[in-house]
């Protein structure tokens, strides 16, 4: 049989199969599971800085609708929401660490530079094998330029690296002006690891209520192309690991990343269109791709068909595509 295993974040795991982070990723019960059907590792739903923030405005709310309340119940309403939320999520570290064997990575997403070593140092001591750290700049925001985002990141990565000692994997998304110059420095920043992309929230229009609505909250296989365009670019330019996620739903689009360069494949719209033996599904897809191609490990072929590994580098950088549909034109 092939060896499916791989490393990433200098983490051993059985295949390069991770459920990201997610409602599937939410409690013990929910990660043994997953163990169980095949996943090589998970990565915890998010730790939300914003949720924290809304819930102590609600619970403020609350307070300051009585006839009085002294200044020092606020200050102690922050701390204790603060503190319960976070708890709750350090507790899930720590019986999940107890409770399976595959590396459990803890994620948190954070609005502003201040949270983050404060999160990070607490999830370092509950025992996460690893940190992911969510980050998400749109461009609409015209007055913050690339000079601004590029500070700021390091910012962030700087006072985290700085303070713990497990792994660090920044995860991104594609709304960035010069993407490959945002990849390369991040990489140059000292993280073991870099995740290619965050899936952003897509906004509809309900036009029947004239209200503005959530768009396609799950991927499908046709957002593939976009990740496996930036997996293979990257591929071979950067030294840390690279984490291939959207659009991965089948064996093939987990082969075709590892092709392009990537260590690993996080995976999780297919889990909730399908259902969880989905993972066992693409391992075997893989194994047996891997027989008929006579490769017996995965580093055989990891990055065979990235950019600088292709015998055809610019069709990574095509963006044209006119003359494919000539015939239908004329």
């Amino acid at each position: 049989m092939p060896d499916l295993s791989t490393s990433y974040l200098g983490l051993q795991l059985k295949n390069p199969i991770i459920v990201g982070s997610s409602g599937l990723t939410d409690s013990v019960e929910k990660i043994k599971n997953l163990e169980d059907m095949g996943a090589g590792a998970v990565v915890l739903k998010s730790l939300f800085e914003e949720e924290i923030i809304i819930e102590m405005e609600e619970t403020i709310y609350t307070m300051t609708n009585r006839h009085f309340v002294f200044p020092e119940t606020m200050d102690y309403m922050e701390t204790v929401v603060k503190d319960d939320i976070l708890l709750d999520y350090l507790q899930l570290i720590t019986d999940a660490k107890k409770t399976v064997e595959i590396p459990v990575i803890a994620s948190i997403n954070c609005v502003s530079s201040q949270k983050w070593t404060y999160f990070a140092k607490e999830i370092e001591k509950a025992g996460a094998d690893a940190l992911e750290l969510n980050l998400f700049f749109l461009p609409s925001d015209n007055q913050r330029g690339e000079k601004d985002i590029m500070e700021e990141t390091f910012e962030i990565i700087s006072k985290v690296k700085g303070i713990i000692r497990i792994p660090v994997v920044l995860k991104i998304s594609t709304f960035q002006s010069n993407l490959i110059r945002y990849v390369e420095h991040i990489d140059q920043s000292g993280v073991e690891g870099i995740v290619l992309f965050n899936r952003s929230w897509l906004p509809d229009i309900d036009i029947n209520n004239l209200v503005i609505s959530s768009g396609f909250v799950l991927s499908s296989p046709s957002d593939l192309g976009n990740t496996l365009r930036w997996v293979s670019i990257v591929s071979g330019r950067v030294n840390c690991d690279i984490a291939a996620s959207t659009g991965i739903h089948d064996g093939a689009g987990l082969i075709k990343q590892l092709l392009a360069g990537a260590h690993v494949c996080q995976i999780v719209s297919t889990l909730y269109i399908n259902d969880l033996s989905q993972i066992r599904k693409m391992t075997d897809e893989l194994s047996k791709w891997m027989e008929v191609h006579e490769f017996e490990s995965i580093n055989e072929f990891r990055g065979r068909l990235s950019q600088s590994n292709s015998g055809n580098p610019a069709a990574w950088e095509r963006v044209q595509f006119m003359k494919n549909f000539r015939n239908l034109i004329q």
